[in-house]
């Protein structure tokens, strides 16, 4: 496998600042490989004030660790905070950006220049207290006081994620507050460039890392085994966590979604994997490939389904172009044959950036139930998706791309080769 090198970077170096790069790409377009770390904090920052500024929000109140990131460059115990909101950032739409962390942690993001003040956090022990007026109370009136300092008399509030509690605390204390997750996503779903550099490394990290599975993959190794050679080379490479465990084998393969486990793998399956990534700088990678496992050639049926799903995966990035309505895509997209369509993954296409984000556009007869019209916009990232299996048999293939979206078309972020054993004949 060819690879792209690219410079080891990381948001939590704040004397590193590395010279913008470009790869050149087959069709012309360029992926920027490189980047400023302040000038992708100042990029994100600035969208999303911008939103705040559409939406007529007076300030933001993050809880998300995803949010706080792209708002600042903040991250702390990631893990931790995924599941306890105590920790979180005040951004108004004018005035100083405000932290408030954990007991004693502070130190791991006041460097940054997104960073103006730190405090500790009111909530720190929500599994303790947070639904308590303890909590609460303390939370409501600091925020309604900042909020009255910097808001030129605007009371509108965004919370992105919070316990109840804290939200009712903000309209005992005079403030109109509104769910604005919706709106950070929306907000999020376009790339600055230096957001594509950040997820161009990431993607060359995965690559790697799947890289090293494949060169593993053999009879009598566990599904475990190779899922641990992914995730510690993920580490290696830089990134910090893999999502889900989707790397399955033999009939585990189908249905879809199968968590890794300690199979022992034989001769003649099929090994499949999504990655799933949060790789370096935080930003996603989300790429999937099917292998067979030798010795001996795969079958006819498993070459088939690798076919297809191949033909899907085509197809379906081949129509992509900015101005495209979601529901177009979902009416133009690769016709499933009917014994697969039972089966079939649950999106087209779904966005990326620091995570699986918008927009997900479901298949045409999910469209109403799981999907939201929209527009395909120069500077969105997306992944395109397809699971080929039928109930009642062995096999099931699962192959995805990543592509950012161009003036034009598509440019590729996702480069690992397919199967020529199981594209053959």
């Amino acid at each position: 496998m060819s690879t792209v090198e690219f410079e080891p970077l990381s948001d939590h170096e704040p004397d590193e600042i590395p010279v913008v790069a470009s790869a050149p790409m087959a069709n012309g377009d360029s992926i920027p490989t490189a980047f400023d770390p302040r000038q992708l904090r100042a990029g994100r920052l600035a969208r999303l004030r911008e939103m705040m500024r559409e939406q007529e929000y007076a300030a933001l109140v993050l809880f998300d660790p995803n949010n706080q990131r792209y708002a600042t460059g903040s991250r702390n115990m990631f893990g931790y905070f995924l599941r306890n909101s105590t920790r979180y950032i005040y951004v108004p739409l004018e005035g100083p950006i405000i932290l408030f962390e954990y007991p004693g942690s502070a130190h791991v993001s006041t460097w940054l220049e997104t960073i103006d003040e730190s405090r500790t956090s009111k909530v720190v022990w929500s599994a303790v207290n947070q639904r308590d007026n303890l909590s609460s109370d303390p939370f409501g009136i600091e925020i309604a006081e900042l909020v009255a300092q910097h808001g030129n008399g605007n009371r509108k509030v965004g919370l992105d994620r919070c316990a109840l509690n804290l939200a009712r605390s903000l309209e005992v204390q005079g403030l109109e507050v509104f769910d604005c997750m919706q709106d950070t996503l929306h907000c999020r779903r376009i790339k600055t460039p230096e957001e594509i550099a950040c997820l161009a490394q990431s993607m060359a990290g995965s690559e790697a890392a799947v890289a090293r599975v494949e060169e593993a993959i053999r009879p009598g190794i566990t599904e475990n085994e190779l899922f641990a050679i992914m995730y510690g080379n993920v580490i290696e490479q830089g990134g910090e966590f893999i999502e889900t465990r989707l790397l399955s084998s033999g009939p585990r393969t189908n249905p879809w979604f199968n968590e890794a486990s300690d199979r022992v793998i034989r001769p003649g399956e099929l090994v499949a994997l999504d990655t799933d990534t949060i790789g370096c700088h935080g930003y996603y990678s989300d790429f999937s490939r099917t292998f067979h496992v030798g010795p001996g050639k795969p079958s006819a049926y498993q070459r088939s389904l690798y076919r297809m799903a191949y033909d899907q995966v085509h197809h379906n990035m081949d129509i992509l172009e900015p101005g495209m309505s979601y529901r177009e895509i979902a009416e133009r997209a690769w016709k499933i044959p009917q014994r697969f369509l039972d089966r079939r993954y649950p999106s087209i296409i779904h966005g990326v950036g620091m995570h699986g984000e918008t927009p997900l556009v479901a298949h045409h007869m999910d469209f109403d139930r799981f999907s939201k019209d929209g527009i395909l916009e120069p500077g969105m990232v997306v992944s395109v998706e397809s699971y080929i299996g039928e109930v009642g048999a062995a096999d099931g293939v699962k192959l995805e791309e990543e592509v950012l979206i161009t003036d034009t078309g598509i440019a590729k972020l996702s480069r690992y080769p397919f199967s020529d054993t199981l594209l053959a004949g």
